[in-house]
Protein backbone atom coordinates (compact mmCIF):
# COMPACT_ATOMS: atom_id res chain seq x y z
CA UNK A 1 0.00 0.00 0.00
CA UNK A 2 1.37 3.46 -0.77
CA UNK A 3 2.24 5.69 1.97
CA UNK A 4 0.12 8.56 2.69
CA UNK A 5 1.50 11.82 4.26
CA UNK A 6 -0.72 13.97 6.34
CA UNK A 7 -1.33 17.14 4.35
CA UNK A 8 -2.18 20.76 5.84
CA UNK A 9 -2.76 23.39 3.54
CA UNK A 10 -2.59 26.89 3.96
CA UNK A 11 -4.13 29.71 1.19
CA UNK A 12 -3.07 32.88 1.13
CA UNK A 13 -5.80 34.79 -0.76
CA UNK A 14 -3.62 38.07 -1.51
CA UNK A 15 -1.18 36.18 -3.72
CA UNK A 16 -3.61 32.99 -4.56
CA UNK A 17 -1.01 30.76 -3.32
CA UNK A 18 -1.18 27.40 -1.43
CA UNK A 19 1.46 26.81 1.63
CA UNK A 20 1.54 22.89 2.49
CA UNK A 21 2.84 21.71 5.50
CA UNK A 22 3.60 17.76 5.23
CA UNK A 23 4.29 15.21 7.72
CA UNK A 24 5.31 11.31 8.40
CA UNK A 25 1.91 10.50 10.75
CA UNK A 26 4.59 8.07 12.58
CA UNK A 27 7.44 10.43 13.33
CA UNK A 28 5.77 13.58 13.21
CA UNK A 29 8.54 14.88 11.22
CA UNK A 30 7.21 17.40 8.56
CA UNK A 31 8.46 19.83 5.49
CA UNK A 32 6.63 23.25 4.57
CA UNK A 33 6.27 23.47 0.86
CA UNK A 34 6.20 26.62 -0.85
CA UNK A 35 5.92 28.98 2.52
CA UNK A 36 4.63 32.77 1.58
CA UNK A 37 5.86 35.78 2.64
CA UNK A 38 3.30 38.69 3.59
CA UNK A 39 4.57 41.69 1.55
CA UNK A 40 2.92 44.91 0.67
CA UNK A 41 4.65 46.28 -2.61
CA UNK A 42 2.49 49.94 -2.21
CA UNK A 43 5.13 50.49 1.30
CA UNK A 44 8.24 47.71 0.73
CA UNK A 45 6.82 46.65 4.24
CA UNK A 46 6.60 42.48 5.25
CA UNK A 47 5.96 40.67 8.35
CA UNK A 48 5.75 36.79 8.83
CA UNK A 49 2.10 36.64 9.97
CA UNK A 50 0.81 33.63 7.54
CA UNK A 51 4.18 31.53 7.91
CA UNK A 52 3.87 32.21 11.96
CA UNK A 53 0.62 30.69 11.42
CA UNK A 54 1.76 27.70 9.51
CA UNK A 55 4.31 27.45 12.55
CA UNK A 56 1.39 27.41 15.17
CA UNK A 57 -0.12 24.34 13.73
CA UNK A 58 2.55 22.51 12.89
CA UNK A 59 3.49 22.70 16.94
CA UNK A 60 -0.56 22.27 17.85
CA UNK A 61 0.20 18.93 15.45
CA UNK A 62 3.32 17.97 17.48
CA UNK A 63 4.93 18.48 14.34
CA UNK A 64 8.75 18.90 13.52
CA UNK A 65 9.97 21.00 10.61
CA UNK A 66 12.61 19.49 8.94
CA UNK A 67 12.64 21.38 5.52
CA UNK A 68 11.52 24.13 3.62
CA UNK A 69 11.14 23.02 -0.03
CA UNK A 70 10.89 25.46 -2.58
CA UNK A 71 9.05 23.80 -6.26
CA UNK A 72 10.79 26.94 -8.12
CA UNK A 73 11.35 30.66 -7.78
CA UNK A 74 8.38 32.04 -7.49
CA UNK A 75 7.52 35.45 -9.74
CA UNK A 76 3.95 35.96 -7.49
CA UNK A 77 4.90 35.66 -3.76
CA UNK A 78 7.86 36.09 -1.73
CA UNK A 79 9.28 33.15 -0.22
CA UNK A 80 9.06 32.80 3.96
CA UNK A 81 11.55 30.03 3.59
CA UNK A 82 14.00 31.89 6.37
CA UNK A 83 11.73 32.44 8.83
CA UNK A 84 11.11 28.21 9.23
CA UNK A 85 14.79 27.76 8.67
CA UNK A 86 15.53 30.36 12.09
CA UNK A 87 12.91 28.90 14.07
CA UNK A 88 13.05 25.08 13.09
CA UNK A 89 16.86 24.42 11.58
CA UNK A 90 14.52 23.85 8.60
CA UNK A 91 16.84 23.03 5.52
CA UNK A 92 15.97 25.22 2.22
CA UNK A 93 15.46 22.92 -0.66
CA UNK A 94 14.90 23.64 -4.45
CA UNK A 95 15.86 22.17 -7.72
CA UNK A 96 19.50 21.99 -9.14
CA UNK A 97 19.03 24.14 -11.54
CA UNK A 98 18.24 27.16 -9.79
CA UNK A 99 21.60 28.35 -10.77
CA UNK A 100 20.37 28.95 -14.61
CA UNK A 101 17.54 30.85 -12.88
CA UNK A 102 20.33 32.99 -10.74
CA UNK A 103 22.42 32.95 -14.08
CA UNK A 104 19.49 34.92 -16.13
CA UNK A 105 18.65 37.21 -13.81
CA UNK A 106 21.79 38.67 -11.50
CA UNK A 107 22.14 40.57 -14.68
CA UNK A 108 18.69 42.24 -14.87
CA UNK A 109 19.15 43.37 -11.21
CA UNK A 110 22.58 43.73 -11.23
CA UNK A 111 23.06 41.23 -8.15
CA UNK A 112 26.20 42.24 -7.24
CA UNK A 113 26.23 40.02 -4.27
CA UNK A 114 24.59 37.14 -5.89
CA UNK A 115 26.78 33.92 -6.29
CA UNK A 116 24.85 31.97 -9.11
CA UNK A 117 25.80 28.65 -7.99
CA UNK A 118 22.74 27.69 -5.72
CA UNK A 119 24.71 28.29 -2.80
CA UNK A 120 22.22 30.57 -0.86
CA UNK A 121 20.52 27.30 -0.63
CA UNK A 122 20.97 24.38 1.85
CA UNK A 123 20.47 21.47 -0.54
CA UNK A 124 20.04 21.54 -4.39
CA UNK A 125 17.90 18.89 -5.56
CA UNK A 126 18.83 16.81 -9.09
CA UNK A 127 16.13 14.92 -10.78
CA UNK A 128 15.53 11.41 -9.06
CA UNK A 129 16.83 12.94 -6.23
CA UNK A 130 15.28 10.77 -2.78
CA UNK A 131 15.39 12.01 0.40
CA UNK A 132 13.91 10.89 3.85
CA UNK A 133 11.05 12.79 5.62
CA UNK A 134 10.83 10.71 8.79
CA UNK A 135 9.74 7.18 7.16
CA UNK A 136 8.23 9.18 4.17
CA UNK A 137 10.89 9.03 1.15
CA UNK A 138 10.57 12.11 -0.82
CA UNK A 139 11.17 11.87 -4.94
CA UNK A 140 11.95 14.80 -6.64
CA UNK A 141 10.87 14.86 -10.38
CA UNK A 142 12.38 17.83 -12.39
CA UNK A 143 9.32 19.33 -13.96
CA UNK A 144 10.57 22.33 -16.18
CA UNK A 145 9.05 24.52 -18.12
CA UNK A 146 7.39 27.22 -16.36
CA UNK A 147 11.00 27.87 -15.20
CA UNK A 148 14.12 25.97 -16.13
CA UNK A 149 14.41 25.09 -12.13
CA UNK A 150 10.62 23.92 -11.32
CA UNK A 151 10.19 20.43 -9.62
CA UNK A 152 7.72 18.78 -8.31
CA UNK A 153 8.05 16.67 -4.55
CA UNK A 154 5.96 13.24 -4.90
CA UNK A 155 5.18 12.15 -0.96
CA UNK A 156 3.55 8.76 -0.83
CA UNK A 157 0.66 9.01 -2.89
CA UNK A 158 1.15 12.62 -2.97
CA UNK A 159 2.62 15.20 -5.85
CA UNK A 160 3.22 18.64 -4.74
CA UNK A 161 3.47 20.13 -8.48
CA UNK A 162 4.45 23.76 -7.86
CA UNK A 163 3.26 26.21 -10.86
CA UNK A 164 3.25 23.13 -13.27
CA UNK A 165 -0.38 22.35 -13.25
CA UNK A 166 -3.59 24.36 -12.48
CA UNK A 167 -6.76 22.48 -11.20
CA UNK A 168 -8.85 21.00 -14.29
CA UNK A 169 -11.06 23.71 -15.24
CA UNK A 170 -7.99 26.28 -15.13
CA UNK A 171 -5.04 24.98 -16.66
CA UNK A 172 -1.35 24.78 -16.83
CA UNK A 173 1.17 27.41 -16.22
CA UNK A 174 2.47 30.28 -18.43
CA UNK A 175 5.98 29.24 -20.21
CA UNK A 176 6.83 32.79 -21.28
CA UNK A 177 9.10 33.63 -18.28
CA UNK A 178 12.87 33.89 -19.18
CA UNK A 179 13.97 29.95 -19.71
CA UNK A 180 10.55 29.06 -19.62
CA UNK A 181 9.52 26.61 -22.76
CA UNK A 182 6.36 25.51 -23.52
CA UNK A 183 7.29 21.98 -25.01
CA UNK A 184 9.53 21.27 -21.77
CA UNK A 185 6.57 22.26 -19.86
CA UNK A 186 4.18 19.37 -22.20
CA UNK A 187 6.80 17.35 -21.01
CA UNK A 188 6.57 17.82 -17.42
CA UNK A 189 3.03 17.39 -17.39
CA UNK A 190 2.53 14.42 -19.28
CA UNK A 191 5.36 12.69 -17.06
CA UNK A 192 3.19 13.82 -14.05
CA UNK A 193 0.33 12.44 -15.70
CA UNK A 194 1.63 8.66 -16.68
CA UNK A 195 2.23 8.22 -12.51
CA UNK A 196 -0.96 5.58 -11.36
CA UNK A 197 -3.90 7.37 -11.89
CA UNK A 198 -5.14 7.50 -8.32
CA UNK A 199 -1.95 9.75 -7.38
CA UNK A 200 -3.25 12.70 -6.07
CA UNK A 201 -1.76 15.92 -7.35
CA UNK A 202 -1.84 19.47 -5.33
CA UNK A 203 -1.46 22.65 -6.86
CA UNK A 204 0.74 25.47 -5.86
CA UNK A 205 -2.11 28.23 -6.66
CA UNK A 206 -5.84 28.86 -7.47
CA UNK A 207 -7.66 31.82 -9.40
CA UNK A 208 -11.50 29.99 -9.42
CA UNK A 209 -12.16 29.49 -12.78
CA UNK A 210 -14.96 30.65 -14.19
CA UNK A 211 -18.35 28.98 -13.06
CA UNK A 212 -16.59 27.68 -9.71
CA UNK A 213 -17.43 29.94 -6.39
CA UNK A 214 -14.89 27.80 -4.41
CA UNK A 215 -11.05 28.13 -4.13
CA UNK A 216 -9.77 24.34 -4.99
CA UNK A 217 -5.95 22.81 -4.89
CA UNK A 218 -6.27 18.63 -4.66
CA UNK A 219 -7.15 16.56 -7.57
CA UNK A 220 -5.79 13.37 -8.84
CA UNK A 221 -4.03 12.22 -12.49
CA UNK A 222 -6.58 10.97 -13.33
CA UNK A 223 -8.78 13.65 -13.10
CA UNK A 224 -6.35 15.76 -14.69
CA UNK A 225 -6.24 13.45 -17.79
CA UNK A 226 -9.49 13.22 -18.27
CA UNK A 227 -10.34 16.87 -17.64
CA UNK A 228 -7.75 19.32 -18.18
CA UNK A 229 -8.95 21.87 -20.03
CA UNK A 230 -5.48 22.02 -21.64
CA UNK A 231 -3.74 18.60 -21.56
CA UNK A 232 -6.83 16.05 -21.23
CA UNK A 233 -5.43 13.20 -23.22
CA UNK A 234 -5.49 13.63 -26.62
CA UNK A 235 -4.23 17.21 -26.67
CA UNK A 236 -0.99 16.88 -29.06
CA UNK A 237 2.38 18.77 -28.19
CA UNK A 238 1.97 20.92 -31.02
CA UNK A 239 -1.84 21.97 -30.00
CA UNK A 240 -0.84 22.39 -26.35
CA UNK A 241 2.44 24.65 -27.39
CA UNK A 242 0.08 26.53 -30.01
CA UNK A 243 -2.46 27.43 -26.99
CA UNK A 244 0.16 28.02 -24.56
CA UNK A 245 1.96 30.78 -27.04
CA UNK A 246 -1.19 32.32 -27.84
CA UNK A 247 -2.36 32.46 -24.26
CA UNK A 248 0.78 33.53 -22.75
CA UNK A 249 1.23 36.16 -25.32
CA UNK A 250 -1.94 37.75 -23.47
CA UNK A 251 -0.58 37.74 -20.18
CA UNK A 252 -0.17 40.66 -17.73
CA UNK A 253 3.18 40.38 -15.54
CA UNK A 254 2.47 39.02 -12.23
CA UNK A 255 2.07 41.94 -9.36
CA UNK A 256 5.12 40.87 -7.57
CA UNK A 257 6.75 39.46 -10.02
CA UNK A 258 10.30 41.87 -9.84
CA UNK A 259 10.82 41.83 -5.72
CA UNK A 260 9.69 38.53 -6.06
CA UNK A 261 12.59 37.31 -8.52
CA UNK A 262 14.93 39.25 -6.04
CA UNK A 263 14.64 37.48 -3.11
CA UNK A 264 13.37 34.13 -4.10
CA UNK A 265 16.59 33.48 -6.09
CA UNK A 266 18.53 34.43 -2.68
CA UNK A 267 16.44 31.43 -1.21
CA UNK A 268 14.42 34.11 0.09
CA UNK A 269 17.24 36.21 1.48
CA UNK A 270 16.89 39.85 0.89
CA UNK A 271 19.32 41.97 -0.92
CA UNK A 272 22.38 43.68 1.58
CA UNK A 273 21.71 46.54 2.72
CA UNK A 274 23.32 49.76 1.77
CA UNK A 275 25.97 52.04 3.08
CA UNK A 276 22.83 53.93 4.83
CA UNK A 277 21.32 50.74 6.42
CA UNK A 278 18.45 50.23 4.16
CA UNK A 279 17.77 47.44 1.82
CA UNK A 280 16.18 47.96 -1.50
CA UNK A 281 14.60 46.20 -4.08
CA UNK A 282 15.13 47.23 -7.43
CA UNK A 283 12.93 48.11 -10.66
CA UNK A 284 14.70 48.09 -13.60
CA UNK A 285 13.58 50.89 -16.03
CA UNK A 286 12.51 50.37 -19.41
CA UNK A 287 11.25 52.55 -22.65
CA UNK A 288 7.93 51.00 -24.75
CA UNK A 289 8.16 54.88 -26.31
CA UNK A 290 10.16 58.24 -26.63
CA UNK A 291 12.56 59.09 -23.80
CA UNK A 292 11.37 61.70 -21.35
CA UNK A 293 12.12 64.74 -22.01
Amino acid sequence: MTARPEIHAFFDEPTNTVTYLVADPATRQAAVIDPVLDYDPATGAFDTRSAAAVLAEAERLGLTVAWALETHVHADHLSAAPFFKARTGAAIGIGEHIRDVQRIFRPVFNAEDLIADGGDFDRLFADGDRFPLGELEVEVLHTPGHTPADVSYRIGDAVFVGDTLFMPDYGTARADFPGGDARQLYGSIRRLLDLPPETRLFMCHDYKAPGRDQYAWETTVAAQRRDSVHVHDGVSEDDFVAMRTARDAGLAAPKLLLPSIQVNMRAGRFPPAEANGVRYLKIPVKTTGAEPA
